[in-house]
């Protein structure tokens, strides 16, 4: 069967080759096309979604040194940091105080940051803002956690789950090959690693997230098996709420090279819809692409413009700053013909506009 063979609205999935040719070959309107199709049929309310959200970076020092990453220090150096609860409880405050509702918490792998460091920061959380949820740690975060404190990956999700820890963002996923990722973050957990974490997150009852970095090194072939590998845990677990592909920020990184057009963002985010039509969500990376870029997307297959970010610390750090309020996002969405409407974080409607 050739990709031109799998018509839109078929309901028959692509096969890895119909994906590589899409990607490699196919004229991107038409690609556009039918992941607009699938975006129609999946969410025919005709909503755009957002969450209000804030990122907190509780340190920088990080053991891993991705060589794609602008953000991390060594411990000792003159900028590293670890935020203490006062500091981070005051932004969550903030938070709250902006009717937020998702706390997105990450940072680097730090060698001295033991499981008990998160469990009384949740529970501290957990206490005194109830309506926020804490949606935090990557995989590769939980792995290093229950490394340094002695104990197996899943005895650790379910510790932080019983702290307050209520989903998991799909961070570190980079290109789940692991040739990739020996390339572009090679102390990093390989792929089999990341999807034992979301397994397990999603065994508990976790939602995830997945993403996507792409534009570093990877061939084509690569961003179809990281789709299709997304695509079969998904179909084995059906624990992702969404999908979130976003380009490499090149600026200030060892790494160092180009990033991808605004023509390769939207044949990769439009190929994500078509691949992945058992997640029901494909959000547009404003953070990386900006505004305009970002309404466009909602015409390739996106419905989600993610959380607006009260604040931003990692691809900020490699130049990108680009900055949208809540107003922003929704005459950004009403702008394009949508209807916007602010979510949870599992995509409960919490208020349309």
């Amino acid at each position: 069967m050739t990709a031109s063979a799998t018509p839109a609205g078929s309901g028959l999935p692509l096969t890895r080759d119909e994906a590589l040719t899409l990607l490699t070959g196919a004229d991107l309107l038409a690609v556009g096309q039918r992941a607009d199709a699938v975006r129609r049929r999946l969410h025919p309310d005709n909503r755009v979604t957002f969450v209000v959200d804030r990122n907190v970076n509780y340190t920088n020092v990080c053991s891993t040194r991705c060589r794609f990453c602008a953000f991390y220090r060594d411990a000792g150096h003159a900028d590293a940091y670890v935020l203490g609860y006062h500091d981070i409880l005051a932004k969550v405050r903030e938070l709250v105080a902006h009717d937020g509702t998702q706390l997105l918490m990450q940072g680097g792998l730090h060698p001295d940051l033991q499981i008990d460091w998160f469990e009384d920061l949740f529970h501290e959380i957990r206490v005194h803002f109830p309506t926020v949820r804490i949606h935090s740690l990557s995989p590769a975060e939980v792995v290093h956690i229950a490394k340094v404190s002695g104990m197996s990956m899943e005895e650790c999700l379910a510790r932080l789950q019983k702290a307050g820890l209520q989903s998991l963002p799909g961070g570190g996923a980079e290109i789940l090959v692991d040739e990739v990722r020996r390339e572009v973050s090679p102390n990093k957990i390989g792929w089999r690693e990341w999807a034992a974490v979301m397994r397990a997150a999603h065994a508990l009852g976790m939602p995830t997230t997945a993403t996507m970095m792409f534009g570093a090194t990877e061939r084509p072939a690569d961003i179809v098996e990281h789709l299709f590998r997304i695509r079969e845990l998904q179909a084995e677990t059906g624990g992702f709420t969404a999908f979130i592909p976003w380009t490499y920020q090149p600026g200030n990184t060892e790494l160092g090279g180009e990033t991808a057009s605004g023509v390769e963002y939207l044949k990769v985010l439009a190929l994500s819809r078509l691949v992945l039509d058992n997640i029901a969500n494909i959000q547009a990376s404003w953070v990386t692409q900006g505004a305009m870029m970002a309404q466009v997307a909602l015409f390739f297959g996106a419905n989600d413009l993610g959380g607006t970010m009260l604040e931003e610390n990692v691809v900020a750090a490699a130049g990108c700053t680009f900055r949208l309020s809540i107003i922003d996002i929704i005459e950004l969405a009403r702008g394009a013909g949508f209807t916007p409407a602010r979510r949870t974080t599992t995509y409960e409607i919490l208020q349309e506009y």
